[in-house]
């Protein structure tokens, strides 16, 4: 028996989950096709998916066709769920990705087919909706094989000579096998398609069952379990969630070896139950083996992306959050709500919840409105929390331009720290980093670890409007302390306030750079419309570009733009074209904002008045410590002070 783990993954209404129900039903999962319209399908199983009728989480069946047993992963295919799809890429076999016979490739499409590119996922393409009268399988095959890569080709139950040829030309090896004996051997394209150059298609309506036996056969045929020779238990974390009883489940795949139940894991942390989902039913096992997928309770700490076993961690979401919210309580308990949206946090990546002490405010940061409301409702439903939300504004980051050696003292009375530390710019998107380059002869150990441990301890806010900083290296180098009078909270208190005094030294001299987050855009809309389209956007602050493949009739602008600027955008480019025009936005990662001095100027942040994040140092005069400004102080040698 073949083993695979498969993930079906589709821009919004391309009809991903129709096809889930579709190869279910066909391997006889269940006796009844699933709909989506009617809030039957098997996979979209929770209350809200019914109701919108769009997979909000990821879900997992399986199916078992002779000697091929699938176990599908459906993931969210909303723009603003993106963070829950990625987390499930690193541990499938392969991937199927559905794409529209009428609309073709969307903003999600791409996207999507970009995280398989990083994460090198084996992809089988399908075509759906072929039975819809304005469907056009031949240009969407054109647009795939253009836009994503020319290994996308038509695949049928018998490969014809053709059909042969077009697979030969994509790789060397199998161009000279093809040359020599007319054929290409099974064993030539599975590894084609599983090293990502060749990408089988096929094409269908699922929701009529035409082309399912194809696809499935296609799997069938052209798939390779994979297996190691490790008996040792590995395996990857790749979602949280929490059952009816608020029951924390770690989903997982085991990579090698074997998983048993009681087994400890992190931090002694026991796997109280296994369990084996198919839709929103569940079985409980003793162990499950390498190669499969399952739920287990009882692990506190973990989270997607998590290495187990010998496993390496995995950096995931390159995305993040662009809007900040505040909760209206409404005269809920603040205490309540925290901790209800704490279990939100744990479950999705995308969401960021902070608690605001100065302003006694619970702070969202979310992707879009669509995850907002999906938030709300799951409020109400779980915890019997009715909420609401302030209008929602950007968020913003701050990073620097140049280099600068911040110093932070901190010797109240019977007390003493000095510490010394590196702010260099780091490359675009790492965030901060923070790094050690300090002699043990010039700081002993412990107290190097105490600074580097309070580095991390906190988040770091720029200067300009009090953001949180990013896309900065952060090395300690050189500090002093005393062996007497030096604890674990001076270093602490001097680490912070050396980040801040270089900071406002950086400050002084324009160094401080705002930024924002933009999007990357694609808009199609018809010729008449093109002069309104660029106007706009330059009035954004946005670029363009005309895309080649524009005809006469539809124009395709595309570029980037802020996203203060194109976040309400659609609904003027319907209102304009009428319906007919149609913009796809994705996240591009953050860039120099477009109006500095105007957020700055509305921000009226003071950041020596932020008692929390403060630049200035505390010295000791004749017993009494007072705050003074560092420049107001002779700097002192690099060395140790031992008493």
């Amino acid at each position: 028996m073949k083993n695979i783990v498969m993930g079906i993954l589709a821009h919004v209404d391309a009809g991903k989950t129709t096809l889930s129900e579709a190869l279910l039903y066909r391997g006889g999962t269940h006796r009844k096709l699933g709909r989506v319209d009617d809030g039957s399908a098997f996979l979209d199983s929770s209350s809200i998916e019914k109701q919108r009728g769009i997979t909000v989480f990821s879900h997992q069946a399986s199916v078992q066709y002779d000697d091929l047993k699938l176990t599908l992963l459906d993931t969210p295919g909303h723009v603003d769920f993106t963070a829950q799809t990625e987390q499930v890429l690193p541990v499938l076999d392969y991937a199927i990705l559905v794409v529209s016979a009428t609309a073709g490739i969307q903003g999600s499409t791409r996207t999507l087919w970009r995280l398989l590119d990083k994460y090198q996922i084996p992809t089988f393409i399908f075509i759906n909706k072929t039975d819809v009268i304005s469907a056009n399988v031949e240009r969407v095959v054109n647009q795939l094989q253009t836009e994503f890569d020319e290994g996308c080709l038509p695949f049928q139950s018998h490969l014809t000579d053709d059909d042969l040829q077009d697979i030969a030309t994509t790789d060397e090896s199998a161009l000279d096998q093809y040359l020599n004996n007319g054929q290409i051997s099974s064993e030539t394209i599975k590894s084609l398609i599983k090293n990502r150059h060749v990408f089988p298609i096929y094409q269908g309506s699922a929701l009529k069952l035409t082309g399912i036996d194809e696809l499935i056969g296609g799997l069938s045929q052209w798939t390779s379990e994979p297996t190691t020779d490790q008996e040792t238990f590995t395996g990857r974390v790749f979602k949280i969630s929490h059952d009816d009883n608020n029951e924390r489940l770690t989903w997982l795949r085991v990579l090698s070896g074997t998983l048993t139940a009681k087994s400890e894991l992190l931090n002694n942390e026991k796997v109280n139950q296994i369990r084996v989902y198919n839709g929103d039913q569940f079985a409980v096992k003793q162990s499950v083996n390498e190669g499969e997928i399952c739920a287990v309770t009882g692990l506190q700490s973990s989270f997607p992306g998590q290495g187990l076993g010998t496993a390496e961690d995995l950096l995931l979401n390159d995305t993040q959050p662009v809007l900040n919210y505040a909760v209206d309580l409404k005269g809920n308990d603040p205490h309540q709500c925290l901790k209800a949206l704490q279990n939100l946090e744990d479950e999705d990546p995308h969401l960021n919840i902070q608690w605001s002490e100065d302003l006694q405010e619970i702070h969202l940061q979310i992707m879009g409105e669509i995850q907002l409301e999906i938030i709300q409702e799951l409020l109400k439903q779980r915890y019997n929390l009715q909420v609401g939300f302030s209008d929602g504004q950007i968020l913003y980051k701050e990073t620097i331009s140049d280099n600068v050696e911040g110093v932070g003292h901190f010797e109240p009375l019977r007390h003493y720290a000095e510490v010394h530390l590196l702010l260099t710019p780091a490359p675009h998107g790492s965030g901060v980093r923070f790094h050690n380059k300090c002699s043990v002869d010039v700081l002993p150990h412990n107290w190097q670890e105490q600074i580097m441990t309070s580095l991390k301890a906190k988040q770091h806010r720029g200067v300009l409007i009090g953001a949180p900083l990013t896309d900065v290296d952060i090395t300690l180098i050189s500090g002093r302390g005393s062996i007497v009078h030096s604890v674990g909270g001076d270093f602490r208190q001097a680490t912070w306030r050396a980040v801040r005094q270089g900071l406002m030294m950086l400050l002084q001299q324009d160094s401080c750079k705002l930024l924002e987050p933009w999007y990357r855009y694609r808009l199609t809309i018809d010729q008449e419309h093109v002069g309104r389209a660029i106007n706009d956007i330059q009035q954004m602050a946005g670029t363009f570009q005309i895309d080649d493949h524009s005809s006469n009739t539809v124009t395709i602008i595309y570029g980037t733009a802020p996203v203060a600027s194109m976040r309400n955008y659609q609904q003027t480019v319907r209102s304009y074209t009428h319906g007919e025009g149609e913009l796809e936005l994705s996240f591009n990662g953050y860039q120099g904002c477009h109006n500095t001095a105007e957020i700055i100027s509305k921000t009226h942040y003071e950041p020596t008045a932020d008692l929390e994040n403060t630049p200035d140092s505390v010295f000791c005069a004749h017993g009494a410590g007072y705050p003074v400004k560092w420049d107001q102080v002779p700097q002192k040698a690099h060395v140790p002070l031992r008493e």
